[in-house]
């Protein structure tokens, strides 16, 4: 048995049989036969709760005999060229033995899930491994080893998935961040990385996490989501897709605005599909998220400082070369620091069409948002210069928001007309009007234009894009 991914030196012969924790000999023998217990047997009936937490206990710490005699017998090197079938069945194998050697009894479904968690121990990560399958799960977020919430449709529940301990949550922490050549310890207690499928991942470990580690993982859908799906997801309507097309498409600086978790990236990766194909396009990214479908894409990643403090790379120092690479287009996956400048700045010098994203509430919050970063930036300028810069490089602002039912809305469409004073001018051309609740907390609303006319209509129409005046009408509440 295991003679293929056995490591050189360990034998087949059978172990001794270890003690088995108190928990593992509450293994039944036979259906009919009742548990043994090491404790004195209590008056009454035992609640429900309370079996179902000992048996869950039970299977955790069978897992972890198992878990070890995994690591102690197989040549993990050579399971890199195994394939998944024999793995599984080679852990099968390994498995069966180790707990005929503990006297351990399991009926089928106890097996199966056995067998999946181990696999999911040794080439994945563990317990978050079921919950990364789940394609209903936008969300996961942990407090500790044993409190674990996941977001579905906007709404937050508690798992029954939990870590063994501590030490075990932190195992699978350091696997995701080293995979990205990024570390976290108490010197370094947070971290920001991505999984393998492009997930965004935060983690912050003790002592700075008081109860455990807290993690956040915001996950990406397989399927990327186009325009057509954002509208029969109500996340817009169709004559707001027609105008973001002819803004995209003939280059229009767009900045998308929002709140955390209001699905600014995703609202990004959407618009970046009306992007033509023969556009040379950089992105510059903390972690890396976007997913642009375009065949000219350049990728850049910002990286942390190492050990000594020294090799960081931020989003600036990305930003400034790629302004050398002859970019048609540049794509910062999220402003909110001193790279606004250079962000605006290209937007100013020939790289018309750049996008980004900030954290605001809403169009004006937004400008003021951009001016206070170019103040923190530490940069002397005029306020009145610096509007100006403002309202030269940015023309159109995207506001996105999660509403209370947890459905995420493009609530607003802005253009920035100019300046008037020491005022950047602005206009409202569609918005999301709310007209109130529905059954279950459901927000009730519909898209409506407000009536202006695209200060930009004029330039869509020289590049093609002839919009129908009555898209720009606005539309009565049904």
């Amino acid at each position: 048995m295991f003679s293929r991914y056995k490591k050189d030196g360990a034998s087949d012969a059978k172990p001794k049989p270890t003690a088995a924790p108190a928990a593992v000999e509450t293994t039944t023998q036979a259906p009919a036969a009742a548990p043994k217990t090491s404790a004195p047997v209590q008056a009454g009936r035992v609640a429900p709760t309370d079996k179902e937490q000992k048996r869950r206990e039970r299977l955790m710490e069978i897992k972890v005999e198992l878990h070890k005699e995994l690591l102690n017998s197989l040549n993990l090197s050579a399971l890199e060229h195994a394939s998944e079938t024999e793995l599984r069945q080679e852990i099968i194998s390994i498995s069966a033995e180790t707990l005929d050697n503990l006297g351990v009894v399991l009926n089928k479904d106890e097996r199966t899930t056995l067998h999946s968690e181990l696999y999911d121990e040794v080439t994945g990560l563990g317990p978050l491994e079921p919950l990364l399958k789940d394609d209903s799960i936008a969300d996961i977020l942990i407090n500790g080893p044993k409190n674990i919430f996941v977001e579905r449709n906007g709404k937050l529940t508690k798992s029954e998935i939990t870590f063994r301990n501590e030490k075990h949550l932190l195992r699978i922490i350091d696997k995701i961040v080293s995979a990205v050549g990024r570390r976290v310890d108490e010197s370094n207690p947070y971290v920001d990385a991505r999984l393998a499928d492009g997930s965004r991942f935060n983690a912050m470990v003790p002592p700075i996490g008081v109860d455990g580690s807290l993690v956040s993982i915001r996950k990406f859908k397989k399927d990327k989501l186009g325009i057509s799906d954002l509208v029969n997801f109500g996340a817009f309507s169709p004559e707001m897709a027609l105008y973001l097309e002819a803004a995209v498409a003939t280059r229009l600086n767009v900045i998308v605005s929002g709140g955390t978790g209001s699905g600014k990236t995703t609202t990004l990766n959407a618009l970046s599909s009306f992007i033509a194909n023969d556009e040379r396009i950089l992105t510059i990214e903390d972690t890396a998220e976007l997913q642009l479908q375009q065949e000219h894409v350049g990728r850049m990643e910002s990286r942390p400082a190492n050990v000594e403090g020294k090799g960081e790379v931020s989003q600036r120092d990305c930003l400034r070369n790629a302004l050398r690479m002859r970019p048609d287009r540049i794509i910062v996956g999220e402003t909110r620091g001193e790279e606004v400048i250079d962000m605006l700045q290209a937007m100013n010098t020939g790289h018309d069409g750049s996008m980004t994203t900030i954290h605001a509430n809403n169009a004006r919050d937004g400008v003021s948002r951009l001016e206070n970063m170019i103040a923190m930036s530490g940069i002397d300028m005029p306020l009145r210069a610096m509007r100006s810069q403002i309202s030269a490089a940015v023309n159109l602002i995207v506001q996105v928001s999660r509403l209370q039912d947890g459905s995420r809305r493009m609530v607003s469409i802005t253009e920035i007309t100019g300046m008037e004073g020491d005022i950047i001018s602005m206009q409202e051309v569609f918005r999301y009007q709310r007209v109130g609740l529905g059954p279950g907390g459901k927000i009730i609303g519909h898209f409506t234009a407000t009536g202006v006319r695209s200060h930009y209509a004029e330039r869509f129409k020289q590049w093609g894009y002839d919009l129908p005046a009555n898209i720009y009408e606005p539309v009565a509440a049904e």
